[in-house]
């Protein structure tokens, strides 16, 4: 009978230990050491291997390399963000709250591909859940194979058998391996079937998606080592009481980390948005105060957003802040800067803040849509559905430049917009157009005089 022995996991990083710790030596975290019972026979045995060749030293110059074709998922929006299609071998963690659509989008991929033999595996949901999901998907199933199983051995057995070109598994926190003696989603069952699905995948050259859960502060479940073995992390982003969805790429060892994909959650499965500015701006019958469009760049992409203020009386004495999808302290950082270097009284006012869509927005360059918004607000002054704004606000009222303003101005230009207010320091090298008119600004009353003025 095989041994067994106590052993304590540090969950952030996977740091073992003969006891109990409050702080952890590798990563310095507090609290995170759980205990689990560890099957020394079954640890020590000899990994498992998939392939019959055997890894000899080359030297790098004597390394043969063909550019390897990458597979074709058949969605324009996952095969940009993955760096143009998926790499044979590769293995990606895509990450998620409850509900936001991680299981949706994997089978969504495996039902559109039929010209792929794709194995899903699923440790949350019996084979006739995901039956009733692939139904009102309403893909091609010809090729799509379900399996229903937790145990990783059962799993590369039938993968082996089946030979699929691409294999979905939801979720690596189901999984279990018997070489491990503890339950499954513990840290060293996570740990070792990353592993192993790693090296299945790097010896077959069977591209995998692994599901993974999140925990409360909204990092993946299980030891921080699971983001270091897998090739592409994805984190899938977004509310629950708005259709649109953000999947933002995190780490991708083929390709950009600074793309994004947005997708409407629908009754049928996940819609790719190829044009976000359309969405995010709300077309309305009259002008409306408090109402301001920026110009933001989300990784590599640019796309207008439209943001929205309310400014009224404090009526509990006290001023209320409240800001949505927006850094709640950055927007009184700006509120400050308009009560002192600007002189509007603001200090007594109830300030809310909206973003629409429900996007987080971290770009810079809305701070000048921000502003406006909350002007416009409180003077209860209309600004022109025909401007917009791309420009940071620094502490001393001036109006500063942001990167890459030309793919601003030409997202702003191709939605038929007059005019786009930016830094003046942003005049340099840039194109001369003839359908926008560049407004260049580089303070808030040169500012306000300008959007005010007809009004």
């Amino acid at each position: 009978m095989a041994k067994l022995k106590t052993t304590f996991f540090c969950q952030n990083c996977g740091h073992e230990s003969a006891k109990w710790l409050g702080k952890c030596p590798s990563c310095s975290e507090w609290n995170t050491f759980v205990e689990e019972l560890v099957n020394k026979k079954t640890a020590s045995t000899a990994s498992i291997s998939f392939s019959s060749e055997k890894s000899v030293a080359q030297r790098i110059d004597e390394i043969n390399f063909e550019q390897q074709p990458r597979l074709n998922i058949e969605n324009e929006e996952m095969n940009r963000l993955l760096g143009g299609g998926l790499v044979l071998g590769s293995l990606v963690l895509i990450g998620g709250e409850p509900g936001i659509g991680k299981s949706t989008l994997s089978l969504q991929l495996a039902l559109h591909c039929p010209s792929l033999k794709t194995l899903y595996v699923s440790g949350e949901e019996s084979v006739q859940q995901i039956k009733l999901r692939a139904d009102r998907l309403a893909g091609d199933g010809s090729n799509c194979y379900i399996l229903g199983e937790t145990n990783l051995e059962n799993i590369f057995v039938q993968a082996q058998q089946l030979q699929p070109q691409f294999m979905v598994v939801d979720s690596i926190q189901t999984l279990y391996t018997e070489r491990v003696e503890s339950s499954a989603g513990s840290v060293s069952q996570i740990r070792e079937c990353a592993a192993q699905l790693l090296k299945f995948a790097k010896q077959t050259g069977i591209p995998i998606f692994i599901i993974g859960h999140i925990t409360k502060d909204g990092s993946i479940a299980g030891p921080k080592v699971l983001e270091h073995i897998v090739d592409v992390v994805l984190q899938f982003e977004g509310d629950g009481q708005h259709a649109y969805r953000i999947l933002r790429s995190i780490k991708n060892r083929f390709g950009s980390t600074s793309e994004i994909s947005i997708f409407e959650m629908l009754g049928t499965g996940l819609r790719e948005v190829s044009n976000p500015s359309e969405i995010l701006i709300t077309q309305h019958d009259s002008e409306l105060s408090g109402v301001a469009v920026a110009a933001m760049l989300d990784g590599t992409r640019p796309f207008l957003i439209e943001t929205q203020a309310l400014v009224s009386s404090a009526a509990y004495g006290t001023p209320q802040r409240s800001a949505t999808g927006f850094d709640v302290r950055r927007m009184n950082m700006l509120l400050a800067v308009l009560e002192k270097r600007a002189g509007f009284k603001l200090a007594i006012k109830d300030v809310f803040l909206n973003m629409a869509g429900g996007l987080k927005v971290v770009d810079p360059a809305v701070d000048l849509s921000v502003i406006m918004a909350i002007l416009s607000s409180n003077f209860d002054l209309p600004i022109s559905s025909h401007y917009c704004f791309a420009a940071e606000v620094g502490l001393s009222g001036e109006i500063r430049p942001v990167a890459r303003i030309d793919q601003r101005i030409a997202e702003a230009e191709k939605l038929g917009f007059e005019k786009i207010f930016i830094s003046k320091y942003n005049q340099k090298g840039l194109p001369k157009t003839k359908k926008i008119e560049l407004v260049a600004v580089s303070k808030i009353e040169e500012l306000v005089r300008s959007v005010f003025r007809e009004a």
